[in-house]
């Protein structure tokens, strides 16, 4: 895209005292009457670059123009590769590197520089995930409605949506966008789709609300209940929740209160810890888990 290659080339103008037309064409793959486009858009856009003939030429920033050539610095390039390196591993392509080192006037110092923070998104099955992004993505570009398969705790059924917006949040990828069957904007994780189709109807023109990530969603909701962890798993707990959290009764185990978007999902959460956790408040919520416990113990009895 165009706007990525202004970005590249101004990065390195800021990098290098001066570069050649030709070394731009080449590190972008663009031919040099482009790469002369490009510094006409960066002049349009109010910062000045001049291009000298002959030996000992190129282009570069004019002197005398105050613009901060540091702007990014070799630990900001290292800490911008970390994290594209991030979304490498969730694509299971290069595609975030190779435009790291187009930003990088200097690849072997910076994009090659041992890099002592790894940061790995891939799932399971990276390689699914990685061809759903893709596609959502292309659909996003082309403003067309996607559809798909969805598995939820509530069933299973075809979805359509205009999607807006890929996030990954809560260590999953999700798509975000308009359900046209809710009527409403919906976020779907990506490892619950399946046949992920683009279809040819374009999507409406909305004025689509900002995102507003919900990081707590299990502080808000109707279900109240207090709960008692063993010790053991309190690691488990403080990875979840956090220290601040949780508090101990007089045997040293974990007790903890927690307020629930709804009571399928905080029955099947507290399940997870098998013998290690008991609700304790309030009674009616501790005797219908019993309940569910006993309905599966009988699909165990012999």
């Amino acid at each position: 895209m165009k706007i990525d290659r202004l970005i590249g080339i101004l990065s390195i103008l800021l990098q290098k005292e001066k570069v050649t037309s030709a070394e731009l064409a080449e590190k972008f793959e663009v031919s040099r009457r482009t790469i002369l486009r490009d510094i006409e858009s960066i002049n349009m856009a109010g910062i000045p670059i001049v291009s000298e003939q002959g030996q000992g030429g190129g282009i570069s920033i004019m002197d005398g123009y105050r613009i901060d050539r540091t702007l990014l610095s070799s630990d900001d390039m290292q800490a911008i590769l970390s994290g594209l390196q991030s979304l490498d591993s969730a694509s299971g392509t290069n595609r975030y590197r190779q435009l790291m080192e187009k930003l990088s006037a200097d690849d072997t110092a910076c994009v090659n520089a041992d890099n002592h923070i790894i940061i790995d998104l891939s799932s399971w099955d990276r390689a699914a995930v990685a061809d759903k992004i893709d596609l959502i993505k292309k659909a996003m570009e082309q403003r067309r409605v996607i559809s798909f398969r969805y598995f939820s705790p509530n069933g299973e059924g075809r979805r359509r949506i205009e999607p807006y917006h890929l996030i990954f949040q809560w260590s999953a990828w999700y798509v975000w966008g308009y359900c046209t069957q809710r009527r409403d904007y919906r976020m779907f994780k990506l490892t619950r789709i399946t046949d992920l189709d683009i279809t040819d109807e374009i999507c409406e023109n909305r004025a689509v609300p900002e995102y507003i990530p919900d990081k707590l969603r299990h502080t808000r909701g109707k279900i109240k209940a207090a709960v008692k962890f063993d010790a053991s798993v309190k690691w488990r707990l403080i990875d979840e929740f956090g220290a601040d959290l949780l508090r101990y009764d007089d045997s040293g185990d974990v007790v903890m209160d927690f307020t629930w978007s709804d009571k399928h999902s905080f029955f099947n959460y507290i399940l997870t810890f098998g013998r290690d956790a008991q609700i304790i408040a309030p009674p009616e919520y501790r005797q219908e888990f019993a309940e569910l416990v006993k309905n599966i113990f009988s699909v165990y009895e012999t």
